[in-house]
C-alpha cells in the first residue's frame, strides 16, 4: 500500500484516534447535570421514541429505558466516555469498535427522522467498520504494546 507521510497502519491508527476523539467530544458537550439530575437526555429520547414510526422502537423504549431512566442515562453518557478513551488509547479496541458501532446503530434507528444525526452516526458507524476489519489497533495502541488481539 502506498501512502503519503505515514504507512497504512499509522493512517488506520489516525482514523481510530479521530473516532475516539469524536466520542470524547460527544461526551464532553453533554449536560451531565441535566442528564443525571433532571433526566433531560432520556426525556428527549422518550419524546422521539414515543412519536417513532416503528412500533418496535416505541415498545423497546417502553420496556428497556422507561423502567430505569437514571441507569440508562449513566450507561449512555459513560459509554461514550469509555468508547472515546478506549479508541484514543487503543485499549480493548475491537470491543470499543463493536460497542460504538452498536451504539451508533441504536442512535441511527432512534433518530430516523433527523438527517443531521443520521449523517454523523452513519459516518461514525462506517469508520468503526473500517477500523474493525482493518484491525486499526496494530499501531499506536495499548493493545499492540500488550500483544492483545494479534
Amino acid at each position: 500500500m502506498q501512502t503519503i507521510w505515514l504507512g497504512g497502519a499509522e493512517w488506520l491508527a489516525v482514523l481510530r484516534i479521530g473516532l475516539g476523539l469524536w466520542w470524547l467530544e460527544s461526551w464532553r458537550h453533554k449536560d451531565r447535570k441535566g442528564w443525571f439530575e433532571r433526566g433531560t437526555g432520556i426525556a428527549w429520547a422518550a419524546d422521539i421514541a414515543g412519536k417513532h414510526r416503528w412500533g418496535v422502537v416505541r415498545t423497546g423504549f417502553r420496556r428497556v429505558v422507561e423502567p430505569r431512566p437514571k441507569l440508562i442515562a449513566y450507561v449512555v453518557v459513560y459509554a461514550e466516555l469509555a468508547l472515546g478513551m478506549g479508541l484514543v488509547t487503543g485499549f480493548l479496541t475491537p470491543i470499543a469498535l463493536v460497542a460504538g458501532l452498536l451504539l451508533n446503530l441504536l442512535y441511527l434507528v432512534l433518530m430516523i427522522h433527523d438527517w443531521a444525526e443520521q449523517g454523523q452516526n452513519a459516518m461514525m458507524a462506517l469508520i468503526s467498520l473500517v477500523a474493525l476489519f482493518a484491525m486499526a489497533w496494530q499501531t499506536w495502541s495499548l493493545d499492540a504494546a500488550l500483544g492483545l488481539f494479534l
